[in-house]
């Protein structure tokens, strides 16, 4: 169905590309698709994802609206348009080639980009994202992840790159896994990330705390030795009802609102540097395409975290 025409009502997406920024200006936010799938554990089309994300994204705005506490915050998150770029999709990413080039292209969007989002694909999008966006700052890098997995599986799959990361040389003491959910895990991985040190946020503990107090906690750790912060937002930690699109997505997960707080809450600390958005697989989706319309807003509440940021100077 086409969508409805309203020159006061701007809808989100359909971004340009990096090459149309001026020449010494960085974007609030630079979109990347890594359409992953080749080396997941359960069947997904996730490669379609990126695709319908981006189409999802025209049915918002980029716009935040006053609330009753007048806080003022009535804003376009677009300034003329340049405060997103979108660099297109990754070729063929799942091989070692690919991986390689997605590592070199997150390198370059940093460099045009306060924060780099790439738009999974499978949870394997981590690796590549997270050391591009780190580049020679792996000594003092963090990672958070949203997920009900710790994702420390062995050898090269989307069930393993938490491993992965620590294998490359990321200190597992400023790690830190938010929604970890019984019957989801093994007693093995559970010892593993023990064992390593890092730290776990159990879905139960999440029962009763603000996001964003949550994400607080997890920033200081994380982003202890300065950052760069890589933030995991693996949508299959939410509530089955709220993500029917992601494979392995339980039901009592996180609620909707709480994964879209917690990346606005991320988004707004300087150390982020980089977001994936991943497990969603689009041809899975409920008729009303919710969970990848979840993922379109996650995208939206990253800028929102981005234009809250204190301003530099």
């Amino acid at each position: 169905m086409a969508l409805s025409y309203d020159p006061l009502w701007p809808r989100a997406g359909t971004w340009p590309a990096p090459d149309t920024l001026p020449a010494g200006e960085r974007a609030a936010l630079a979109l990347l698709g890594v359409p992953a799938w080749r080396t997941s554990l359960s069947p997904t089309g996730a490669h379609a994802t990126p695709a319908a994300v981006r189409e999802a994204l025209q049915r918002y705005s980029a716009t935040l609206v006053p609330d009753r506490r007048g806080t003022g915050r009535e804003a376009a998150l677009e300034s003329d348009r340049r405060r997103v770029v979108d660099a297109g999709d990754i070729e063929d990413p799942d091989s070692p080639a690919g991986e390689a080039r997605t590592i070199a292209e997150v390198a370059r969007l940093r460099d045009l980009a306060e924060v780099v989002l790439a738009i999974g694909g499978d949870n394997s999008v981590t690796v590549a994202t997270a050391l591009g966006a780190w580049g020679d700052g792996l000594d003092r890098a963090g990672l958070i992840t949203l997920d009900a997995h710790y994702d420390l599986r062995d050898g090269i799959s989307n069930g393993s790159p938490v491993r992965r990361l620590v294998e490359a040389g990321l200190d597992p003491a400023r790690i830190v896994q938010i929604g970890i959910a019984d019957f989801a895990n093994s007693a093995e991985y559970a010892r593993r990330a023990r064992e390593l040190g890092i730290t776990v946020i159990h879905r139960d503990e999440l029962h009763g705390r603000a996001p964003a107090e949550v994400m607080a906690e997890a920033l200081e750790i994380a982003g202890a030795a300065g950052g760069p912060v890589h933030l995991d937002l693996d949508v299959d930690v939410c509530d089955r009802s709220a993500a029917p699109g992601c494979p392995a997505s339980m039901p009592g997960g996180l609620a909707a609102w709480e994964l879209r707080a917690f990346a606005r809450a991320a988004a707004s600390d300087p150390r982020v540097a980089s977001v994936d958005l991943a497990e969603v697989d689009a041809t899975a989706d409920a008729p009303d395409g919710r969970t990848v319309r979840l993922a379109a807003l996650c995208v939206l509440e990253v800028l929102a975290g981005i234009a809250a940021r204190p301003a530099r100077g």
